[in-house]
C-alpha cells in the first residue's frame, strides 16, 4: 500500500518582535512545534521564530528548504518529497501569512496539483488588518504589492489606481520598501485629489502601531508620521 501523503500547513508568523502568543492561537503554535520539515523564505529568521515557540525537536534537528524569489520552478518538486513520504510540512513566510504576497503560493499550487492536503492556519495578515482598521471599502479591494520606483512610472501608477478606485469604489492597497515610505507618502499627497481617502497603517501589531485615515487635504494640514524604516501599508479610496 502506498504511503499516505502528509499535510502542507501554512503557518503564519509574527509581523515583528511581538510575542507569538499575542497574535497566534495556541493551536497554531502547537502545530508548528510538532513539525520537523519546513519550507521558508529565510532559514535564519524561521529558526529564530520557531525557537521562540519552543518546538518539540531541537532546532538543529529540523529540516529547512528555502523558497524565495530566486527559487526555480524545477526545485519545487523536491520540497514536496517529505509530504509524499507521509511527513507533514509547514510553510513559513518572512512575515505574516504564507501565500499572500509570498513565493509560497507556487508550492501550494503544486501541492494541489499533486493531491496533497493544504491547511491554512490562523494568524496576522498585515493586508487584512490594515483594511479592517482603515474604515475604507472592505467589500471591494485590491492588493498591488510594490508601486514602481521610477518617479514618472510611480506617478502614472498612482493616477491609475486612484481612477480605478473611483470607478469601482474599490480600496487600493499597496506597500513600499520601508526606507522609501516617506517618499511614497509625499508622492501620494502631491498626486491625489483632495477628497481621496488615504490610510497609512504602520507597525501593525507592534508597540509603535499607528493607523490613520484622512482625506488628502487633511493629511496636508497635519503633521505627517515618520515612516522611514517602519513597515507600512498604504490604502487609497477615491470619492465618487
Amino acid at each position: 500500500m502506498a504511503n499516505k501523503t502528509g499535510t502542507l500547513y501554512l503557518i503564519p508568523c509574527t509581523l515583528g518582535d511581538t510575542p507569538a502568543e499575542q497574535v497566534l492561537p495556541q493551536h497554531v503554535i502547537g502545530v508548528a512545534c510538532k513539525l520537523q520539515h519546513f519550507v521558508v523564505e529565510q532559514p535564519k529568521t524561521a529558526r529564530r521564530f520557531l525557537a521562540a515557540l519552543k518546538p518539540e525537536q531541537p532546532i538543529q534537528a529540523l529540516h529547512f528548504a528555502t523558497l524565495n524569489e530566486h527559487t526555480g520552478a524545477d526545485e519545487l518538486s523536491g520540497m514536496l518529497a517529505p509530504l509524499q513520504a507521509g511527513q507533514d510540512v509547514g510553510i513559513i513566510s518572512e512575515a505574516g501569512c504564507p501565500g499572500i504576497a509570498d513565493p509560497g503560493a507556487d508550492l501550494v499550487n503544486l501541492a494541489h496539483r499533486r493531491g496533497i492536503r493544504v491547511v491554512p492556519l490562523v494568524g496576522p495578515s498585515s493586508i487584512l488588518l490594515a483594511l479592517m482598521a482603515s474604515g475604507l471599502n472592505g467589500q471591494c479591494f485590491a492588493f498591488h504589492g510594490y508601486l514602481p520606483i521610477a518617479e514618472a512610472d510611480r506617478r502614472n501608477s498612482i493616477s491609475t489606481l486612484e481612477a480605478e478606485s473611483i470607478r469601482r469604489n474599490q480600496t487600493q492597497i499597496f506597500i513600499e520598501t520601508p526606507y522609501r515610505n516617506d517618499r511614497l507618502l509625499g508622492a501620494l499627497l502631491a498626486q491625489c485629489r483632495p477628497d481621496t481617502q488615504l490610510c497609512v497603517a504602520t507597525d501593525i501589531t507592534l508597540p509603535g502601531e499607528e493607523i490613520r485615515t484622512h482625506a488628502i487635504s487633511q493629511w496636508k494640514s497635519r503633521p505627517l508620521p515618520m515612516l522611514n524604516k517602519r513597515p507600512s501599508l498604504f490604502l487609497l479610496l477615491g470619492k465618487r
